[in-house]
C-alpha cells in the first residue's frame, strides 16, 4: 500500500469537473504537495511542455485526468480532435513518468472503450472484443492506446501505472454547456430552460431505449485514490456503480424532481449511442475496496439544487 501523505503528486486535470474532486479527497488524506498544471501554464499535448510541468512538479506519483471530452454531439462533431489531444496527452506524460522513474502513474480511461455490443455487465475481459460505437471510437480508442501503453511499460521495464475505466460521472460542479456536456447536465439544462420560457414540450436525442450507468462524482474520486493507494497490477480495473437506467427512464426522474410536467418529442434522427452500459464493478470491490456509496436517486437530486442554486446566484448578480 502507497502512503499518499508523503508524497508529490501532479494531478493533470486537476481543476476539472473530476479533478476538483479528487484533489480534495487527496487533501482529505493528508498530501500537502499537490501539483495541477494549468492549461493556460502547460499545453499538455506538447512534449516540451509536459516536460516543463514535469521540472515544476517532479512528482512521485501522476494522476492523469486531463481529457478533451463531450457528448454525442461534441464527439460526432470533433473526432480528430477527440482523438489526437487525448492520445497526445496520455502517451507523453506517461513516456515521460517512465523516463524519470516517477513511482506510479495512474491513468484514467473510458467505458467508451469498450465495444459497441458488450455482454451486460461489461466485464474487463471484454474490451477487447470489438470496436467502440461509432459516435465516440475516435475518444474511446485514443484512451484505449493508454491501456496498451501502460501494459506494455509494465512488461519491458516494469513502470508501475494502472488503468482505471470509469462510467459516466454526475455531479455537483458538472459542465453544463449545451455544446459539450454530456447527458444528464444537458438534459438537467434543457428541462430548467424548458421551464424558464414556459414551454411545454422539450427535445431529446434518440428514442428513449439506450441505458446508461452512472456514477457519483465523489464516489469516483474515492476509488481514484483507493487505486492509488492499493493497486498495482496490470489489469484494467471498471469504476462504477452497477446498475443501468434508460434514457427514457432517466428523463422522467428529472422531470420528476424538477417538476415539469411538459412533454417529451423523440427526435429519432439522432443517435442513442451505445445501446446498452453497465459494468461489472466486482474487481474495484476486491482489488481495493471500492463500493459506490451514493444511491442515484439521491445524487440526481443533490445535482439539481446545486445547479437551481447556481442559478439563482447568476440570477442576484445579475440583476
Amino acid at each position: 500500500m502507497t502512503n499518499l501523505a508523503g508524497k508529490k503528486i501532479m494531478v493533470t486535470g486537476g481543476a476539472g469537473f473530476l479533478g476538483g474532486y479528487v484533489v480534495e479527497k487527496l487533501k482529505a488524506k493528508g498530501c500537502k504537495n499537490i501539483f495541477v498544471p494549468r492549461k493556460k501554464d502547460y499545453d499538455l499535448r506538447y512534449r516540451d511542455e509536459i516536460v516543463q510541468a514535469y521540472n515544476d512538479s517532479n512528482p512521485d506519483l501522476v494522476i492523469h485526468l486531463a481529457a478533451v471530452v463531450g457528448g454525442i454531439g461534441a464527439n460526432r462533431a470533433n473526432p480528430a480532435t477527440f482523438f489526437y489531444d487525448n492520445l497526445m496527452m496520455g502517451v507523453q506524460l506517461l513516456d515521460e513518468a517512465r523516463i524519470r522513474e516517477v513511482e506510479k502513474f495512474v491513468a484514467l480511461g473510458t467505458i467508451c472503450c469498450y465495444p459497441k455490443f458488450t455482454p451486460v455487465p461489461f466485464k474487463e475481459e471484454n474490451i477487447w472484443e470489438g470496436c467502440p460505437e461509432e459516435t465516440n471510437a475516435p475518444y474511446g480508442l485514443a484512451k484505449k492506446m493508454l491501456l496498451v501503453q501502460s501494459q506494455a511499460y509494465r512488461q519491458q521495464y516494469g513502470f508501475n501505472s494502472i488503468f482505471l475505466l470509469p462510467v459516466n460521472l454526475y455531479g455537483p460542479r458538472d459542465n453544463f454547456d449545451p455544446n459539450s456536456s454530456h447527458v444528464i447536465p444537458a438534459l438537467i439544462k434543457k428541462v430548467y430552460d424548458a421551464k424558464k420560457a414556459d414551454k411545454k414540450e422539450i427535445v431529446v436525442w434518440g428514442d428513449g431505449s439506450a441505458t446508461r450507468e452512472f456514477l457519483y462524482i465523489e464516489d469516483c474520486a474515492e476509488a481514484i485514490v483507493l487505486a492509488a493507494e492499493k493497486y498495482d497490477k496490470s489489469e484494467p480495473v471498471n469504476i462504477g456503480a452497477g446498475f443501468e437506467i434508460a434514457i427514457k427512464n432517466l428523463i422522467e426522474k428529472i422531470c420528476n424532481i424538477m417538476d415539469f410536467r411538459g412533454k417529451i418529442i423523440w427526435d429519432t434522427e439522432k443517435p442513442n449511442g451505445q445501446p446498452r452500459r453497465c459494468l461489472d464493478v466486482s474487481r474495484a470491490e476486491k482489488e481495493f475496496g471500492f463500493k459506490a456509496k451514493t444511491q442515484f436517486n439521491d445524487g440526481l437530486k443533490k445535482m439539481i439544487d446545486w445547479y437551481l442554486s447556481q442559478q439563482k446566484t447568476e440570477t442576484k448578480v445579475l440583476s
